[in-house]
């Protein structure tokens, strides 16, 4: 018996409607593979199948199962009108048809004409073009020779993002070659030059959905490692958005280890803002920045224009330690043997801006005297600089560094003192504070004895979240007054603004000694305000409103 015209119809209905839901795109790649795809699959990329022929192909499957179901409903007929003596067996069903390949995603693979039904916004299909050959009308190649990258792209999204590209490739002089040479930027720079968001080649496998592209969608996502050099990659091609995001990126991450070499980069991409952020945290934590790793890979002229600093807050003796192990790297940079006579040379007038008269005559015979790298003429006139009543000419400068100057914020409008009622006998003072712009806190004003001349045992804490940032345990001499009296932080410590530090102080020493009064939950000090906040670390008595810790010592 024939099958109805109904279900025949029903039949290939349904068999539409499951190859509709398998031509469902796979989702998207993530971020670990990309180097790896982008390299073992851009030559593999077939070219896109027009539209007529996918609907040809989802169509066609459906069609020959039915003239299957019509061929095996006619055999039949034909059995049972011989007069079988057995039932015919019923007819084998049609297996199904191959399901149609999902369009392909990635780097360098061309999409299948179905990619837009998955991307629903223009800005996600704009952000698909990103590193893909689908219609890329150029190609880069990035980087120095032998560490090159080819990059597919689309000169009218580049154009519409760089006054640069425009004139590359729409202006009077546009380049009409279809592969273009760029030797001086890192292909990975390049790439978030033009997405931010996902710089290497291929997606993470556990990032998720990509992040969107800059150029290709306008939004950023920088790394440490690469921000400087996409930082001139912004620069190159006036892409002012990305320059400032870098330019923020950097002054957020700025510290003592890499302030030198982010001033030496600012000057060179002339970022005042930057210049002036870094001379802030050289300046106030000289000592940490001279020291560090980074202050030996800048420039010459980066290093003079350091050691004349006014404003360096640290001995001379550091300054001068800091010139010798900068001429020690620069020897090996340049491949010269590293003896008294080669830092000489690659130091050049650096040397005679280290001011050498004025370290004490004790770190000048210990330290620089023996360093082999002044003259025995150079060293003898030193010596006599400093004892004889006939001075000699030397050339070096002779005033000693300003540095900077501490302030001092003061929380307490007055002082008290009374018979028993202020003890230390290993208790904690401590109290909560916050600012409204980056500071470094350089140490502590405390109270002294009410009763005469003391000496207390101190230890004192900074702390982030429960997380010590700097302490100090040290020593120091009350005169009876109410006056503060100073404890210094080993090196001072960058405060963030709008964060709640904590500041701690256990004393041993006169238990009668001064305590502060009407405290103030604001104090307005110079351009920066303070606000502060009982701890919970307290548990000798001090607060807000009266106690230990009348002053923090901070730089701004």
């Amino acid at each position: 018996m024939l099958l109805p015209l109904a279900c025949l119809h029903g039949r290939v209905a349904q068999c539409l409607t499951s190859l509709l839901l398998l031509a469902e795109p796979l989702p998207r790649p993530r971020r670990g593979a990309r180097a790896r795809g982008a390299a073992s699959t851009g030559a593999e990329a077939a070219p896109a199948v027009p539209p007529a022929k996918m609907a040809a192909e989802l169509y066609a499957p459906a069609s020959a199962a039915a003239a299957d179901l019509a061929n095996s409903n006619a055999g039949a007929a034909v059995v049972r009108k011989a007069g079988p003596r057995s039932p015919p067996s019923a007819p084998a069903p049609a297996p199904p048809p191959p399901a149609p390949a999902p369009p392909t995603l990635g780097n360098h693979h061309q999409e299948s004409p179905g990619w837009r039904c998955c991307r629903p916004t223009l800005r996600e299909r704009n952000a698909l073009m990103f590193n893909n050959e689908l219609m890329a009308d150029v190609h880069f190649v990035v980087g120095p020779p032998g560490a090159t990258r080819t990059v597919p792209a689309h000169k009218y999204v580049l154009a519409v993002g760089s006054s640069v590209f425009y004139a590359m490739f729409y202006g009077d002089l546009a380049e009409v070659k279809s592969e273009i040479h760029i030797p001086d930027v890192e292909p990975a720079a390049f790439l978030i030059l033009l997405n931010p968001a996902m710089g290497a080649w291929e997606p993470a496998p556990d990032a998720g959905p990509a992040s969107p592209r800059y150029m290709y969608s306008d939004e950023i996502d920088l790394e440490a490692d690469t921000v400087l050099a996409t930082l001139y990659a912004a620069k190159k091609y006036i892409v002012p958005a990305l320059a400032k995001a870098c330019v923020n990126f950097l002054e957020t991450s700025l510290e003592a280890k890499n302030a030198c070499v982010l001033l030496s980069q600012s000057r060179l991409f002339e970022e005042p803002e930057l210049t002036q952020r870094c001379w802030e945290v050289i300046d106030a934590q000289a000592e940490m920045a001279l020291r560090s790793e980074g202050f030996c890979e800048i420039d010459r002229q980066t290093l003079e224009i350091i050691v004349t600093r006014e404003a360096l807050n640290t001995k001379e003796a550091v300054v001068f330690e800091a010139v010798l192990n900068w001429a020690e790297a620069e020897c090996k940079r340049q491949g010269l043997p590293v003896t008294p006579r080669n830092k000489r040379h690659v130091l050049g007038r650096a040397l005679y801006l280290v001011r050498i008269p004025t370290m004490t005559l004790e770190e000048f015979a210990n330290g620089a005297a023996q360093s082999d790298i002044l003259t025995l003429e150079e060293t003898h006139s030193i010596f006599l600089w400093y004892t004889a009543t006939n001075k000699p000419r030397l050339d070096f400068p002779l005033t000693k560094r300003k540095g900077l100057a501490p302030q001092r914020c003061h929380r307490f409008q007055s002082s008290a003192y009374r018979s028993n009622q202020w003890r230390y006998r290993g208790r904690c003072d401590s109290i909560q504070f916050a600012v409204d712009r980056r500071v470094f806190i350089a140490g502590l004003g405390l109270y002294g004895s009410s009763s005469g001349k003391a000496e207390y045992s101190v230890k004192i804490e900074l702390k982030r979240l429960g997380v010590v940032l700097a302490q100090n345990l040290t020593k120091f001499m009350s005169d009876g007054s109410s006056n503060t009296f100073p404890v210094w932080f080993e090196h001072p410590v960058q405060v963030e603004q709008d964060t709640f530090y904590t500041a701690s102080a256990v004393l041993d020493g006169s238990e009668l000694s001064y305590f502060g009064q009407e405290g103030m939950t604001e104090v307005q000090c110079g351009k920066v305000a303070f606000q502060f906040q009982c701890s919970s670390d307290s548990t000798n008595g001090t607060g807000v409103q009266g106690g230990q810790i009348p002053e923090l010592i901070f730089y701004a």
